[in-house]
């Protein structure tokens, strides 16, 4: 019976394939830690950073750099254009079908990246939201148009005070999806978000990278600076003319196209940055403690301690 039982056991741990999810804010060394798992657990990796799936946005992205990926093989780096519509909903799908795939070569698969929205789509599955009429998504723009996004920001803040803490407020396109939930069903956006998570075949381990605030925020700070020495200001003004495009709406970029338009001095532009990133990181941390599958680890823990965890959670 006890020959039984073991041999079962070994047959489970051979069979079983696991998803190893790996998260953090920004700049706290999820690309590393990610690179140095998939060596020992011999397997790729699928990114969950929605912005650094775009091939022109690289530097103010920090997406992996050369040697980075050559060493272990990525998905979801850099393969599509900032002209293309790609929404969480479209990566769900591809990035189940591409773990899919990697399954059947090995039984393990590491999921990185710094956007819960991403991470949950995979892990969890999208919520269920009801049909909003088109006269509520024209109105809305209309306001924008008018208004500003402070407007819509305020209204969201009255309509859904849970969801505007963790949201990023001046992504005009979550704030007004936000609102067309919140006016067109008349209850806020959160109370539909993360009601029925979906059941995955496969095993889910997610990891936690974490540091105090003041490291965070000074490993931001030297990021951005190391940023500005690649040359993010000539990868910005390359793209200033799709600046409108919601990929470009994002953090690093939309400072620079400020001091394009005459609007801020490059120092200003540049302290903006480290700002806004930090604000960013607050709000990653944020949706992430609420999970509470999530085991933290400090971003200067050994890779071998995350691997001792990872290997008794199999």
């Amino acid at each position: 019976m006890e020959l039984n039982i073991a041999i079962t056991a070994d047959i489970h741990y051979i069979m079983i394939k696991t998803l190893i999810v790996l998260v953090g804010p920004t700049a706290i060394g999820k690309t590393k830690l990610s690179i140095e798992l998939a060596k020992y657990f011999n397997c790729e990796i699928v990114s969950a950073d929605s912005r650094q799936f775009y091939k022109e946005m690289r530097i103010g992205t920090a997406v992996p750099d050369k040697d980075e990926l050559e060493q272990v093989t990525h998905h979801f780096i850099q393969h599509i254009s900032i002209r293309k519509n790609y929404s969480v909903g479209d990566f769900e799908k591809d990035a189940l079908s591409k773990l899919s795939q990697l399954f059947e070569e090995n039984k393990y698969t590491i999921l990185v990246g710094g956007s819960g929205l991403y991470i949950d789509a995979v892990t969890k599955g999208l919520d269920s939201f009801p049909n909003i009429s088109e006269e509520i998504r024209s109105t809305l723009k209309k306001r924008f148009d008018d208004e500003g996004i402070e407007s819509l920001q305020q209204e969201l803040k009255v309509l859904d005070p849970v969801y505007f803490e963790k949201v990023d407020i001046q992504n005009k396109h979550r704030v007004m999806r936000a609102l067309e939930v919140c006016i067109g069903s008349g209850k806020p956006y959160s109370s539909f978000i993360n009601k029925s998570p979906k059941k995955r075949p496969f095993h889910i381990i997610k990891i936690g990278l974490t540091a105090e605030r003041e490291i965070i925020y000074e490993r931001i700070n030297q990021r951005v600076d190391l940023m500005m020495e690649a040359g993010l200001l000539n990868e910005a003004k390359n793209l200033y003319p799709y600046k409108s495009l919601n990929a470009l709406n994002t953090v690093g970029y939309k400072e620079i196209f400020e001091f394009i338009d005459g609007n801020y001095d490059l120092d200003y532009a540049v302290s903006e940055i480290k700002k806004n990133t930090r604000r960013f990181a607050k709000r990653q941390l944020t949706w992430f403690r609420k999970d509470q599958e999530i085991t933290w680890f400090d971003y200067k823990d050994n890779p071998e301690s995350v691997i001792t965890y990872i290997k008794k959670s199999l």
